[in-house]
């Protein structure tokens, strides 16, 4: 065991894919009780508390998480071996404690109040159920009006009528709204205005019920208030929360790369380029993609038509120096202004959720998760 500020570091719990509730207390203490339940609080997470070893066969050894109070390790000396236990107590100075902890077979010793934020996390973890994150994808325009928000709604659409949970982030807060997009302006759920004082660990689970539910997806966008902005650390806690849930996450990026924006480039695993196939437009595409780069590694290019003289997708990507994807298409009907318009990808036979369901087949396979 090694201790870190108090604690001993710990290796992920392995993925469950599915919530699996949340962990057994084992102490008579009644303020370190106290203190744990409220830090289940804070993880979303509801425990089993008992002042032993619980009498009712199978609990002890099916909890996804045991946290014994170093009052309790007496009386859990007997118990069987198993992985997930923590010796939870208060006192730094006594090092008796590492000796109990070897004597109830506890993976981790925990000391309160310095690894709260330590016990909170992982808490979190096996009330979630922490599996393979979502594959994340952004998309990005090479100038504007080249179709990345259009792009990222088929992405999601198409995503979701395959059957993954899929979450669909608007990071433009100047894009003009990815609900709108879709038919939503008015749906009930939170935007990111909502979001802006989040710190530390969100829940993945109260992110994902929070949110507007459209085409049978969860869509974070932008209200119609005066913010533009939500500082880089909220960004990554929700961000952070959406991978978690697994499935897949499509985020529409601007075109400028600000701290926010960073974030959210440092959780991409794929990014998309999207650039109609012109020379002024490569020219401006090529330094988005320069500083996309500084950050992304795994950047690629859809190129859209048509196609002058001389220039086609193998060489829009050739001159940009980035794998390609493929020629991204246009579907007639989005062109046509109509407010009972179908959102982009939405015709499953239609050009555009072909390309979309062609990139996600890829995409999962190259990830491992096909």
């Amino acid at each position: 065991m090694e201790t870190v500020a108090g604690t001993v570091t710990h290796d992920p719990p392995p993925g469950a894919g599915g919530r699996q509730g949340g962990p057994l207390i084992v102490t008579e203490d009644t303020e370190l009780l106290d203190d744990l339940l409220r830090l289940c609080a804070a993880a979303g997470a509801t425990p089993e508390v008992h002042h032993g070893v619980p009498e009712r066969r199978g609990s002890w050894e099916a909890a996804p998480l045991v946290l014994v109070g170093d009052d309790a390790a007496r009386r859990v000396r007997g118990a069987v071996r198993r992985k997930g236990v923590v010796l939870v107590g208060r006192d730094q100075d006594d090092s008796g404690v590492w000796r109990r902890a070897v004597e109830i077979g506890a993976e981790h010793v925990l000391m309160l109040p310095d690894g709260e934020q330590w016990l909170v996390d992982r808490i979190a973890d096996v009330a979630e159920g922490v599996g393979r994150p979502a594959l994340t994808v952004g998309v990005i325009g090479g100038r504007g009006g080249a179709g990345a928000s259009t792009l990222a709604c088929a992405l999601a659409v198409t995503s979701a009528r395959e059957g993954l949970r899929t979450l669909l982030v608007d990071a433009d807060p100047l894009g003009g709204g990815l609900d709108v997009l879709l038919g939503g302006e008015t749906a009930q759920g939170l935007r990111w205005p909502a979001f802006a004082s989040s710190r530390g660990r969100v829940g993945g689970g109260a992110l994902e019920e929070s949110l507007p539910e459209l085409h049978s997806l969860r869509v974070l966008s932008w209200d119609r208030g005066d913010r533009i902005a939500v500082p880089p650390q909220a960004v990554r806690a929700v961000l952070a929360a959406a991978r978690r849930r697994g499935g897949t996450v499509v985020v529409d990026l601007p075109r400028r790369i600000d701290d926010g924006v960073a974030e959210v480039l440092a959780q991409l695993d794929v990014g998309v380029l999207v650039v109609p196939a012109e020379l002024r437009a490569v020219a401006a595409a090529g330094r988005v993609a320069s500083a996309v780069g500084m950050v992304l590694r795994d950047l690629r290019v859809g190129v859209r038509g048509p196609y002058p003289p001389g220039l086609d997708d193998r060489e829009v990507a050739r001159l940009l120096g980035l794998p390609l994807v493929g020629e991204v298409p246009v579907e007639p009907c989005l062109s046509r202004p109509d407010d009972d318009t179908a959102p982009p990808g939405a015709a499953p036979r239609g050009p555009l959720a072909r390309f979309c369901k062609e990139f996600w087949e890829r995409a999962l396979v190259e990830a491992g998760t096909a």
